[in-house]
């Protein structure tokens, strides 16, 4: 029959498919959309960059990652088993490469999410597809998420349910902690693999297959010594290293000359691996901080420029010297804390880059001085009894006493004023209340020891002697620049020698 207000007597209802029959007709056609896309994806194969194509194949190319890929999990993909991973480790170190190697290997539905662009839509459209599948044709789903850390908590969560039935396998892969940017909940229902930064060695390796394999760069010459200044400078991020093998094979003057070192790394953009809210923020400062504790100037300059060269906010710098100032400083040197707060102040008045040096003689000022944790520690006895005792009152003779009433009272009778008698120190009645008579918070002998109090006024020279460094031996390469500003122009490129003389 018409269909009312059509407009055309043959248009007539479409009878609705069964459920099943609709199901496997879509799943057909992801399937159809699929093998396309993979066909497409076989003919644009040369425009992608060298880091796509050379993608591991097999868990043998994944070099680098031995204790990762141990043989727990080597069997466990061998036997098609994996549980649900979790894979963190900095860029370019193999992690999106697993993924890829487990779903050539798995005979269950690998689906792909990135998590910088996939929402809770997506996420429940993988999630429902994982459940038809597992309901029609008995297969379990792999579910790799990239990025996983981007998703906010709710959409963490939900992905338990189904992690917990089965229904999905996740694979997440994330550079930030997942201590810190996943949920308890999927932590406690994924297995955690750790992937290290790629060694030079590793990353030479891949450059060499890459030479070998890879069809574009056939006939492309390059020499080990290019290779390895290659390796060194791309940090162990190897998608970095193979794209600038890549540029630098595409610029050269002709095809039959090699690949030179200077041509490698003229084709690397290297910037420092450094984010302010993530595990190498707290890393650079807390190595810093230890460093300054135990009294080296090198390393405690060198985390210091770290830290500035990769765009930390120097004031950030400038607070945590103050805050070690009065930490692990303190009475042995009251100068410290004058030293930083200058530095603070310096360095808010002419800015960066200019004030690198200025924070660079705070450091070096700091990691050198004598040091002394007594007012530190003192102050955390005092909170602890504050926080966890009963307050108790405030001996009579101490106290403030501005009327006769409070005077009638008993307020101030007794006290002794100490300048009138010599400046003596102490009263018979004491200071403290009568339930902490004779507690000591403050430790005096909690100090450096020997004559290191007198080593913060001398020269920086006779300083280094005194502590038994060989000064004689230090920074040779650079002994034309003197003091501080040499040591910051020095850090960059020799970090494994002395930076102070």
């Amino acid at each position: 029959l018409p269909l009312p207000n059509s407009g055309a007597s043959s248009a007539f209802k479409r009878p609705a498919r069964p459920v099943a029959e609709k199901l496997a007709t879509d799943e057909r056609a992801a399937d159809g959309a699929a093998v396309g896309t993979k066909a497409k994806h076989s003919a644009a194969h040369g425009h992608q960059p060298l880091a796509e194509r050379m993608r591991p194949r097999d868990m043998d190319e994944l070099v680098g990652q031995d204790a990762a890929l141990n043989a727990t999990i080597r069997h466990a993909l061998a036997q098609d088993k994996l549980p649900s991973l979790i894979l963190w480790g900095p860029p370019g170190c193999g992690k999106t490469s697993m993924a890829n190697v487990i779903a050539s290997k798995t005979k269950r539905h690998f689906r792909t999410l990135s998590a910088a662009k996939a929402g809770v839509k997506e996420l429940r459209d993988e999630l429902t597809r994982a459940q038809n599948t597992r309901s029609f044709s008995q297969q379990g789903t792999i579910l790799f998420v990239d990025e996983i850390h981007r998703w906010s908590k709710a959409q963490q969560d939900a992905l338990l349910s189904d992690i917990e039935k089965g229904t999905i396998s996740l694979i997440g892969a994330t550079t930030e902690n997942p201590s810190f940017s996943l949920n308890n909940a999927i932590n406690s229902r994924c297995h955690l693999v750790v992937f290290n930064k790629l060694s030079p060695d590793a990353l030479k390796c891949a450059l060499r297959r890459a030479l070998s394999d890879d069809e574009h760069l056939k006939g492309v010459q390059a020499d080990d010594a290019a290779l390895h200044a290659l390796a060194t400078a791309a940090d162990g991020d190897a998608r970095v290293a193979l794209n600038a093998l890549e540029l630098a094979a595409v610029g050269r003057g002709s095809d039959s000359e090699p690949v030179t070192e200077a041509d490698m790394l003229a084709a690397l953009h290297r910037s420092a691996v450094y984010d302010r809210n993530g595990d190498m923020h707290y890393d650079l400062i807390s190595a810093m901080h230890k460093s300054l504790r135990g009294g080296d100037p090198d390393a405690a300059l060198y985390y210091a420029g770290r830290m500035l060269t990769a765009g930390e906010d120097p004031r950030y710098v400038t607070r945590r010297l103050i805050r070690f100032a009065a930490e692990d400083v303190g009475l042995a040197d009251p100068s410290a804390l004058t030293q930083a707060v200058a530095a603070d102040q310096g360095v808010h008045a002419i800015g960066m880059p200019e004030g690198g040096v200025i924070i660079a003689q705070a450091v070096v000022y700091l990691a050198l001085a004598p040091k002394s944790c007594a007012v530190y520690s003192a102050y955390k006895h005092v909170v602890r009894a504050c926080e966890e005792e009963p307050h108790a009152a405030v001996p009579l003779h101490i106290r403030n006493a501005p009327t006769r009433m409070m005077k009638t009272l008993g307020y101030g009778d007794g006290y002794e004023y100490n300048p009138a008698k010599g400046y003596s120190r102490g009263c018979p009645q004491g200071y403290l209340p009568a339930e902490l008579a004779g507690r000591t918070f403050f430790d005096s002998d909690d100090c450096e020891g020997g004559d290191e109090a007198s080593l913060v006024r001398m020269p920086l020279r006779r300083r280094r002697a005194a502590v038994g460094a060989d000064s004689a031996g230090a920074g040779g390469d650079y002994a034309a620049a003197k003091g501080t500003q040499g040591a910051v122009d020095h850090l960059a490129a020799s970090p494994s020698t002395a930076l102070v003389d």
